[in-house]
């Protein structure tokens, strides 16, 4: 494309750029590819975006720089701030008050999730400690992003879909938390501890100040806007746009603030609202636009043979490491334990909450963070095609899901017309 537009270059009249008709290329090929992939194999759209942008990536296309910078830092930081804060709007504080062992649950999952994976890569492996410690941190962090997608394709509902969806943003939370404070230490010497816990004070109080106000802005819009108006689409995703931009620029964390938004903002109207339609397409581009970046930056990762062992080493102990935290917590938490196993897998997925971090650790020590990136991006791809699978899997076994799977091409295509109707 480079030779063709060199030799037209006398007549050319650019307007956005050649990196604007490539995003485009790439983005109307992802949804091809991801309808056509859930037509025919019931899989979820998601799986297709991942693959479009791993073969880009793959490929050497150069539209997505390492680390994140820019305006593809911004929207990756705006897709899964809209995922969050959806995610987080669904989530009833007073539910933990009637049913604890769910967050005894969330902090069990993700504590042993990180101590298995920092034992195994630290012990085990000889990871040094500066590396090993920020890539427990990213396996902690499940994918609400991916699990709301799947769970949107295959129509799930249900106490599987609903406890992992709980537990996965639970554990975005705590990532985001400690990941963006331990960027900020990354570069520093031995600190004594209560210097440690300042970034995380300073980026949790941040993240809850700017949620605050996004969330009582929007309940005060809620008084006299209709949720399902178009207006209230757009205000509400020009809010959230305004309070990522300000969150990253005050030291706080936007997807975090979205996410505590959200939750604020159901415990102020709590009563069920629609997702407005008229956001949806358009957050529906946003996502995809996230997984096709999230799945190119991934894909530009070292790929080698010791490499490959030690990123395998670290999928299996953290799905195996969730598994048991997930059992742990079960008891008195009202679900069976062929429901939580169900529960553990759905949680596989990774995906940009785990680049986003990435990318914090390679801003602030590039050498440090150059050897963080050399494990965590080729898991991070994996874990978004692989979890999504399983993802899937998971939710069908269950029996949550109100298509069959696998689903016949006739059967699809009506379920699709009459789900888009």
């Amino acid at each position: 494309m480079n030779e063709l537009l060199s030799f037209w270059a006398e007549w050319l009249r650019p307007s956005a750029g050649l990196p604007t008709v490539q995003w485009s290329l790439l983005l109307a090929a992802a949804a091809i590819a991801g309808h056509l992939l859930q037509r025919y194999s019931g899989l979820p759209k998601v799986l297709g975006y991942s693959l479009v942008g791993a073969i880009a990536g793959l490929a050497g296309f150069s539209g997505a720089q390492w680390p994140l910078q820019g305006i593809g830092l911004f929207l990756l930081e705006l897709g899964t701030s809209l995922v969050l804060f959806q995610a987080g709007s669904r989530i009833p504080l007073r539910w933990f008050r009637h049913n604890p062992m769910v967050l005894v649950q969330s902090v069990a999952e993700s504590a042993l999730t990180w101590l298995a994976v920092y034992g195994v890569l630290h012990y085990w492996l000889h990871v040094p400690a500066a590396v090993a410690s920020p890539l427990a941190l990213m396996a902690m962090a499940a994918s609400p992003a991916v699990l709301s997608r799947v769970v949107a394709d295959t129509h799930a509902t249900g106490p599987v879909t609903d406890r992992a969806m709980v537990l996965a943003t639970l554990s975005a939370l705590y990532a985001l938390t400690l990941g963006s404070a331990k960027a900020e230490l990354l570069p520093r010497e031995q600190l004594p501890f209560i210097d440690t816990i300042y970034p995380v004070v300073v980026v949790l109080g941040v993240s809850i100040v700017v949620g605050a106000v996004l969330a009582l802005a929007l309940r005060l819009a809620l008084r006299f806007m209709s949720p399902t108006s178009e207006n209230t689409s757009i205000l509400l995703l020009a809010l959230i746009t305004a309070c990522t931009t300000v969150a990253a620029t005050m030291g706080g964390s936007a997807p975090l603030a979205a996410l505590l938004g959200g939750m604020l903002l159901k415990q102020l109207h709590p009563r069920p609202w629609a997702w407005p339609r008229q956001l949806g397409t358009a957050s529906s581009l946003l996502v995809m636009l996230m997984f096709v970046l999230v799945s190119t930056v991934a894909a530009q990762g070292d790929w080698n043979a010791p490499v490959a062992g030690m990123v395998l080493a670290l999928i299996a102990v953290r799905v195996a490491a969730k598994a048991v935290g997930v059992g742990i917590g079960n008891v008195g938490s009202g679900a069976s334990w062929r429901q939580a196993f169900w529960v553990s897998c759905a949680m596989s997925p990774m995906s940009s909450i785990a680049l986003l971090i990435a990318s914090q650790f390679m801003v602030a020590a590039p050498a440090t963070g150059a050897m963080i990136a050399r494990i965590a991006l080729p898991a991070i791809l994996l874990m978004e095609v692989l979890g999504a699978v399983l993802a899937t899997a998971a939710i069908y076994r269950a029996g949550e899901s109100a298509k069959p799977w696998p689903a016949g091409r006739e059967h699809n295509a009506v379920e699709e017309n009459r789900h888009e109707s």
